[in-house]
């Protein structure tokens, strides 16, 4: 039996909430863009391999970890549906839950080998026939509702092209976790060099190492902003399995920092883009424009018709901090500006 829940019917009372390890992107700070992505690389690299299937621990075991229902312990929750089912339903003949693979196995042809095919960073329990309907289709917006056999999902797919879209609850998941195996994996030691780009190849199963759809992952990972089960899960594989942990769910602004130049469509070698951050992002009543240029620059606040709510003049290289109390929650544009250019990045306040 399937049960249909969302993350907000979630205990977060039941989380056993861990802090990250002191000091453990300390190597990372100061770095943005190409430099920053490397950096993460080398932390995170290394990490403990467990194998798909075994007489030992293996990757069914941790998943029915990591994935467990808070509300019940012997039931693990279902990505792109969000059904919680009993965790004992191992494949079942087609019937139970399998073992998804975030980043398609074939695109860089990896399939279920230690490392790639087995890091439960970017794993989850799914619907078998769900699993089936995803295939290795790839990730951008589209507008049809698939609906299994056992009811809807809230994941979207689309019959004029190979995409998926997932449940809301998810989206930012999904991101992340993407977001995740372009940084650790970087064809280092056998292993492929995986990457994000923001073009739907016309070749729906190539096996090229590459997955898509960049400013729509960017834009999911915004709207859909870490949670404390995303967290915990992350914890989870740290500090019991593969010793090391999913930047981008401790430190949601590294993505705009990596990839926020290229969805906004500025120049790769401009500096004033790959020196700015804007963070936390998602925020509530404060946000931080941080840069390191050492002219004078124009910072605004403004909404989705170009209106500006805040503006402040600032001089020199620190980070300046804006209350936004007065800000309603919504999508807004940070511009920052000079004589020469500008460069603006979204900003979502909750």
């Amino acid at each position: 039996m399937k049960l249909l829940l969302t993350l907000f019917s979630l205990v977060l009372s039941n989380f056993i909430f861990a802090q990250i390890p002191t000091g453990y992107y300390d190597s990372a700070i100061g770095y943005s863009g190409d430099s920053l992505k490397s950096k993460l690389h080398l932390i995170i690299k290394d990490h403990i391999e467990f194998p798909y299937t075994s007489s030992g621990t293996d990757v069914w075991d941790i998943l029915k970890e990591t994935d467990r229902d808070t509300l019940d312990p012997t039931r693990v929750l279902l990505i792109y549906s969000g059904w919680s089912v009993d965790a004992a339903q191992e494949y079942n003949g087609g019937s139970g839950w399998s073992r998804e693979h975030v980043w398609a196995k074939s695109r860089g042809d990896f399939g279920n080998s230690m490392g790639p095919g087995t890091d439960v960073h970017a794993l989850r329990p799914c619907d078998v026939s769900v699993n089936g309907a995803r295939n290795n289709r790839w990730f951008a917006e589209c507008s049809t509702e698939y609906i299994d056999g056992d009811g809807p999902t809230g994941s979207y797919t689309s019959s004029s092209e190979w995409v998926w879209k997932p449940n809301d609850n998810v989206k930012g998941d999904v991101a992340r976790m993407i977001f995740y195996m372009a940084t650790r994996y970087e064809g280092s030691n056998g292993e492929p060099d995986l990457e994000v780009i923001d073009s739907i190849p016309l070749d729906n199963y190539t096996n090229e190492p590459i997955h898509a759809k960049l400013s729509d992952l960017y834009q999911w990972h915004i709207e859909d902003p870490v949670d404390d089960w995303e967290r915990n899960r992350n914890n989870i594989i740290y500090y019991d399995y593969q010793n090391n942990r999913n930047p981008f769910i401790d430190h949601p602004e590294y993505v705009d920092s990596i990839w926020g130049y290229i969805v906004m469509g500025i120049n790769k070698n401009s500096k004033l883009d790959r020196s700015l951050n804007v963070y936390p992002n998602p925020t509530k009543n404060t946000v931080t424009i941080d840069w390191k240029n050492k002219s004078s620059y124009l910072i605004s606040i403004r909404d989705t018709f170009g209106r500006i709510l805040l503006s402040k003049d600032v001089e020199g290289t620190k980070g300046v901090t804006l209350n936004l109390e007065d800000i309603d929650q919504g999508k807004y544009d940070v511009v920052v500006s000079d004589d020469n250019q500008s460069v603006s990045k979204p900003l979502i306040v909750n």
